[in-house]
């Protein structure tokens, strides 16, 4: 996949399978994002998505490099579906909560009761266990974050038990969503991610979501993935965008 990556220009093709939808006809914000960033990684990468990405059609990946500067863009014919950059991320990460914690937090997930997509990958309530990821992120008592424990099913990682960069980012997605946009109507506009540590089938994790403010119809969040003794894994900056 990564054959040509340097070059000034490389095209190569990927699918968005069905199992991963955010809404039902199109492909999970995080998920697409992370497919994109595999090309520009490992550091931080930045990707504004431009239009729903569709399900379970051939779509091309254009990556280019140009004065030591890597750009990826997604292409649905001549449509542009989403565009990645390398960046720098700078976001300060809270401390997160025990497992346990994170665990009872969890039973006051918002999505449980109004939900515009349950059948989301990453945080829909109506995926069976071990089909979507089941990230019910519930606010903490003093409502400043959101948190949930996730278990990455086998079925989503390798012959070596290692979870992919796109469910990772997956994993890093709709926890922001709750921690700033919930009730609105918002869909993921840009995710600007990180995941240094190799995420793994046979960990228990903390994801979290908070805000950081809102502009107009725009609201920002932050995310992050750590491991049951508190080793940050991932983290993210985001845009949510009200329709």
């Amino acid at each position: 996949m990564h054959k040509g990556m340097h070059d000034a220009m490389h095209d190569d093709e990927l699918r968005v399978a069905a199992r991963f939808c955010g809404p039902p006809r199109s492909g999970n914000g995080g998920y697409v994002s992370g497919l994109l960033a595999h090309y520009l990684g490992p550091g931080p990468v930045e990707v504004t998505l431009r239009s729903p990405p569709p399900l379970e059609r051939m779509l091309r990946v254009e990556v280019e490099r140009v004065a030591g500067s890597e750009h990826a863009r997604l292409f649905d014919a001549s449509l542009l579906i989403a565009e990645a950059r390398s960046s720098q991320l700078v976001l300060d990460v809270p401390a997160p909560p025990s497992f346990a914690q994170a665990e009872e937090w969890s039973h006051g997930y918002p999505g449980l009761t109004s939900h515009a997509f349950p059948g989301c990958f990453t945080c829909g309530p109506a995926r069976a266990v071990g089909d979507g990821l089941r990230i019910f992120a519930g606010p903490s008592p003093d409502r400043s974050l959101l948190a949930a424990t996730w278990l990455p099913d086998a079925s989503l990682a390798d012959s070596d038990g290692a979870i992919s960069t796109a469910v990772a980012w997956a994993a890093l997605d709709c926890p922001g969503y709750f921690a700033a946009a919930h009730p609105a109507f918002a869909l993921l506009g840009r995710i600007c991610a990180e995941v240094p540590l190799q995420l793994t089938a046979t960990t228990r994790y903390i994801v979290m979501g908070w805000s950081l403010g809102a502009e107009g119809r725009k609201f920002h969040a932050g995310t992050a993935i750590f491991d049951e003794a508190g080793v940050l894994h991932g983290r993210a900056k985001q845009t949510w965008i009200a329709r």
